[in-house]
């Protein structure tokens, strides 16, 4: 059951995040799909609908994460939280490749969150060189 959100809520979330996902960093205005208002920490472990708790999230990473909270840091081979759009910020987890195409995780945090929300695969990442070459991509969040 989704959680009713209040427009003017709605409103502070989009603003904070630019309309792009607070995971992959997609652009709302690239695909054809209505972004998700997303509570990081889910609603089934005590998380609650506020400003502090809710983020904007394209479908794919809303799906992905589900109702996780932690994931595996392939690099350490332990599990790691996954990162909280409105306690830390994209840039101390995570950096794109040279051609903006790839997501890095450059924490345990950002290598599991990566790996949970799917966030580098072949589909984005093609997409994403499409985007790059249009000028689009990536964001100046």
């Amino acid at each position: 059951m989704s959680a009713y959100i209040a427009v003017e809520l709605q409103k502070e979330v989009r603003a904070k995040f630019c309309d792009c996902c607070a995971y992959c960093r997609t652009a709302e205005f690239l695909i054809a799909t209505t972004f998700e208002f997303e509570h990081i920490r889910p609603r089934s472990a005590g998380g609650e609908t506020n400003f502090n708790n809710i983020c904007l999230a394209c479908p794919s990473c809303n799906r992905y994460k589900a109702s996780r909270q932690t994931g595996l840091d392939i690099e350490q081979g332990q599990e790691a939280a996954l990162f909280h759009p409105q306690q830390q910020l994209w840039e101390e987890h995570f950096a794109w490749n040279e051609d903006c195409t790839e997501i890095i995780g450059i924490t345990e945090i950002g290598r599991a969150t990566i790996s949970v929300l799917k966030m580098n695969r072949p589909q984005l990442i093609r997409i994403r060189k499409m985007w790059v070459e249009m000028g689009e991509h990536p964001p100046n969040i």
